[in-house]
């Protein structure tokens, strides 16, 4: 009998095995290769070395320049190039650049260029996101990328997993980044440690894509492998309507063996933030206290799709932006900047005094488009605050969702989005 996780499903059948047990070192098949344009040159510089000189398929690479585009300083622009060439002698189809890139892990869902039961590995730790989707995904460094480029392999250890049953609805302003703080908080940054969370149960059902996709993006944050959602008819439906090619629904045996179980009550989320300088360093919304903010960001990889933009505008409508508080928006695409303009959202973040960016990564990762100084503090939708991650050392970075960030940039401090 088989008693395998969607996980493990998924790797038994890419290794071209029947059955693989936790612990087992296998070989398997890959559908997607990702790399970004900090990452790219360092996997094409260990492929060239290698001496490789033809990728296994042009069509299961994405290249994209999302990290520091449109290039903030000579280095970048290097990089940029050193991608562009190779992508060019390869002929990659999934190249991504200026104008028509956007962040990595919100881009490749909207194309549909990954789907349920693909197997994916990408030089970049949130690639875990596409979990959401029932596809097993996980970042790896940068030589196993250019291996996996260049035989279409890689190697794993099949990882056993945590489950979290999720039940009920979540209550008004509560989403995906509420939900993952809660757990991260709940069971800690190594809680997850090369283990599989697998998300299951009726609860589903009452979060949208993208919060499943923000849920999956973070499964990193809790030391995990990968995050893994169990495929519905929203998700079928997410996937019909961009998706070219099949895909493959995977679930659980009904006896798959798990570490452990917890049971997630979904109506009893409130608004979460993670204070610094981990994710785990959680607090309700009601615990919080008085903190003054210097700035807000609302994008990323984790938060920046368009039902998180249209949740910042409806608090942000008709109100201003605190003085001495700087609010950086960033779509998180170049369609959902598309479709910000269209409903109006990029007027509301204007006329009440954020600042609007193309598509990118930036101020994430403490690259650019909002460095902090010393002493200062931000409320991020981003997905890491540990120290200097967005700038000077002695900065903080407060995680939370696109209601607590908008609330909390028209009042200048940490703020629940009905005023708590």
């Amino acid at each position: 009998m088989s008693k395998m996780t969607m996980t493990q499903k998924i790797l038994a059948d890419h290794a071209g095995l029947d059955q693989v047990v936790p612990g087992q070192l296998i070989r398997a098949g890959l559908d997607m290769v990702l790399a970004n344009d900090i990452t790219g040159p360092v996997s094409i510089n260990e492929f060239e070395k290698a001496g490789f000189d033809s990728v296994f398929d042009r069509e299961k690479i994405s290249l994209v320049m999302d990290h520091f585009t449109p290039n903030k300083d000579i280095k970048s622009a290097q990089q940029c190039r050193q991608c562009r060439i190779f992508a060019g002698k390869h002929r990659i189809k999934h190249f991504y650049d200026v104008g028509k890139m956007g962040v990595e892990h919100a881009l490749l869902p909207e194309q549909g260029i990954v789907g349920a039961g693909d197997c994916i590995i990408g030089a970049d730790s949130h690639t875990c996101t596409y979990g959401a989707l029932g596809a097993f995904s996980t970042g790896v460094g940068s030589t196993d990328l250019a291996a996996g480029m260049a035989t279409g392999e890689a190697w794993f250890k099949v990882p056993e997993a945590i489950r979290f049953e999720l039940k009920g609805k979540p209550g008004p302003y509560v989403g995906g980044k509420d939900v993952i703080l809660h757990i991260i908080g709940m069971i800690g940054v190594d809680g997850s440690l090369y283990k599989s969370m697998e998300f299951t149960g009726e609860g589903i059902g009452n979060l949208s894509m993208d919060d499943r996709l923000t849920i999956a993006n973070m499964a990193i944050e809790a030391g995990a492998k990968n995050g893994i959602f169990m495929v519905d008819d929203v998700a079928e439906s997410y996937m019909k309507l961009r998706m070219e090619r099949p895909y493959k629904v995977y679930e659980p045996d009904e006896d798959a063996e798990y570490a452990e179980t917890f049971e997630i009550d979904l109506s009893e989320i409130k608004p979460t933030v993670a204070f610094p300088h981990l994710p785990e360093n959680t607090r309700t919304i009601d615990q919080v206290g008085d903190i003054a903010i210097d700035q807000v960001v609302i994008g990323s990889c984790t938060n920046g799709r368009l039902s998180d933009m249209g949740i910042a505008a409806d608090i942000m409508k008709g109100k201003k932006v605190a003085d001495g508080v700087r609010a950086i928006i960033i779509p998180a695409t170049q369609q959902i900047y598309k479709d910000c303009l269209k409903l109006g959202y990029i007027d509301t973040f204007i006329d009440a005094g954020c600042v609007v960016s193309t598509p990118t990564c930036g101020p994430c990762l403490g690259g650019y488009m909002g460095i902090l100084a010393q002493g200062e503090r931000c409320v991020a939708t981003t997905n890491r605050n540990f120290v200097g991650r967005m700038g000077h050392t002695e900065s903080e970075i407060y995680l939370a969702s696109p209601a607590v960030a908008a609330a909390s940039a028209l009042t200048g401090k940490i703020s629940g989005p009905k005023g708590e």
